[in-house]
């Protein structure tokens, strides 16, 4: 995965801004033309939701098209250009100056092609045609045909399999990228510790042509270190020792800067960057270790939502939700139920917060019906996350899955081969999903960590907490009797109406909420194989319209959608920063 950096061998330029759009709800735009140019279309802003945008685009996911206008300047002549999407959601169709570049299925990740043969200078044309329609056979899947066995209910409109909504458009920057001839092609960096000597293993992957070479330079804290050698047929090679190594951690999150430079002869022709975060993750019996240490994991479920923006997170609204995980005192989130930005990510890093990175793959079920489909989509998806988040140090555990509908016998099989997957492209880091299963989601048998999402007190003994707290211990017990590993609660929670009050607490009060949240946490501290919880959610969040959903929204935020604090916040604050 190409990513975006400027250095004096590389340029990126933000196609961000006011760009045209058109809906094309009965999908003639391909058979028209359109990508030679759209016919009265409308200003939207790039990246955001086209849902959040128009009236008449609130709940249509079908075809719609975009085109922006850009001046490529002669100066950059000499070297090859790439287009690169942060996101778009869900099928993505490229073309420039007419010419079609490719296809991109999945929202969520970044996708790059080279347009360096139709690219001009002076005025281009960039068209994209986008569809978000639901199916069984993408991921997330939706329309899914009814089976007790499989299926989130299918009372949501649109018709999602999943309980937030499923935002379209172009929803994360565009990026024009220059790149030398004969660039780096990809950098992977993994760290380990022997005793207090940090080792930095990095592998780059280059050229396959004679006479090149590589060197790398590791910076920080008052200490340089550097490494090269020759390519060999493209590849190099080679590990860095720190001594008395300042490790990555909550809190300390010490990041060295390691410059990558592929050299021809002694001139530089290409050079990559990377913060490096020195540290370990591993799993020992019952315990998650962090550098060899017990960490226990205090946070969020979140979700890429903005009322004004959709799935994108403006600079703004990002920081604020990082501002509220630290005034809160949590020290991680899980990117439920996708990967999260580019530049989230890199927060997560300068920041200090520790992530189980999550791919698209929610709600899941294993019909036969578009199964094989499924599955290479769920490849596709893990591959593009491992690749583009290998070297954020946050990144402590790739998780393949969110709430499965596992009960069919092809689901082991399944997760099998992308656990396998994911293992080889990563070994270095542990593997989970988040399961309603429990105990009898047999896919832990074969993943390091055990994450579950209980709502006992909510969707199960509602309002009767007196009898859901019991039947959380008792089922927390038997999961880790089961399967003998580190216990993660990733999901649990209450939905609580903003400025909704009572007393006793009664469901979707914010008393009740807080109430709530509080007695999990006395249960979940108590367990010594539990490793951490995550509250279902940081914010309020947008969902498809619903019985059960009023407004369209989904209340379970401990800050509401606008980033103010209700009352779980503040209990929270307490429960989590009394020793």
């Amino acid at each position: 995965m190409i990513p975006f950096q400027q250095n004096a061998h590389r340029q990126a330029r933000d196609l961000s801004g006011s760009w045209d759009f058109k809906m094309d709800p009965q999908g003639i735009g391909k058979k028209a033309k359109w990508f030679h140019g759209l016919k009265k279309p409308r200003k939207i802003p790039v990246p955001s939701s086209w849902n959040t945008q128009f009236a008449d685009t609130s709940n249509y996911l079908g075809d719609a098209w975009y085109q922006l206008r850009f001046n490529h300047p002669q100066k950059l002549e000499g070297f090859r250009k790439f287009i690169r999407f942060g996101s778009v959601n869900y099928l993505a169709e490229i073309w420039l100056n007419g010419h079609f570049q490719g296809m991109h299925e999945g929202g969520h990740l970044p996708f790059v092609f080279e347009i360096s043969k139709h690219i001009k200078k002076g005025v281009n044309l960039l068209t994209v045609r986008v569809n978000g329609d639901l199916a069984p056979d993408r991921v997330p899947p939706g329309k899914v045909p009814f089976d007790p066995r499989d299926a989130f209910a299918n009372s949501f409109n649109p018709p999602a399999s999943f309980d937030f909504f499923p935002f379209c458009g172009i929803q994360r920057p565009v990026h024009l990228l220059s790149l030398p001839q004969e660039p780096l092609q990809d950098v992977t960096v993994t760290t380990s510790l022997e005793g207090k000597t940090g080792k930095v293993k990095v592998v780059v992957q280059g050229p396959a042509k004679p006479g090149l070479s590589c060197r790398l330079t590791l910076n920080g804290f008052g200490w340089t270190a550097s490494s090269g050698g020759p390519f060999k047929s493209g590849h190099f090679d080679s590990e860095i020792s720190v001594p008395q190594a300042k490790l990555w951690a909550p809190g300390s999150p010490y990041l060295y800067q390691l410059k990558v430079e592929l050299l021809s002869g002694r001139q530089a022709a290409d050079q990559m960057d990377f913060p490096v975060g020195i540290r370990t993750v591993n799993v020992k019996g019952r315990q998650l270790l962090l550098n060899g240490k017990p960490i226990f994991l205090k946070g969020f479920g979140r979700h890429e939502d903005d009322p004004k923006t959709g799935r994108y997170l403006p600079p703004a609204t990002l920081k604020k939700d990082y501002q509220n995980m630290k005034w809160i005192g949590a020290n991680s989130f899980r990117t439920s139920h996708y990967p999260y930005s580019d530049e989230d990510m890199a927060m997560a890093d300068r920041l200090g917060y520790l992530v189980i990175d999550e791919t698209p793959a929610v709600g899941l079920f294993f019909h036969p019906l578009g199964l094989k489909k499924r599955l290479q989509l769920c490849r596709q998806f893990t591959r593009e996350m491992i690749e583009r988040d290998k070297n954020h140090p946050s990144v402590i555990l790739w998780s393949i899955a969110n709430e499965p509908h596992s009960k069919r016998p092809a689901a082991i099989p399944f997760f099998k081969n992308l656990a396998q997957l994911a293992r080889q492209l990563d070994p270095t880091r542990p593997l989970t999903l988040a399961s309603y299963m429990g105990a009898t989601e047999e896919s832990f048998n074969f993943l390091d960590v055990v994450c579950v999402n209980r709502y006992f007190g909510w969707y199960s003994e509602p309002g009767d907490l007196d009898s859901a707290i019991p039947r959380l211990s008792k089922d927390l017990d038997a999961i880790y009797k089961k399967f003998k590993k580190p216990v993660l609660m990733t999901e649990f929670g209450a939905d609580a109406m903003p400025g909704s009050h009572s007393n006793p607490p009664i469901m979707f009060s914010e008393e009740y909420q807080a109430e709530m949240i509080s007695r999990y946490w006395k249960v979940l501290k108590g367990k010594n194989y539990v490793g951490g919880a995550h509250i279902w959610n940081l914010n309020d969040f947008r969902t498809a319209q619903a019985t059960h959903r009023p407004n369209a929204m989904n209340y379970k935020g401990v800050f509401t959608q606008g980033r103010k604090p209700k009352l779980a916040a503040h209990r929270l604050r307490i429960l989590w920063f009394t020793k």
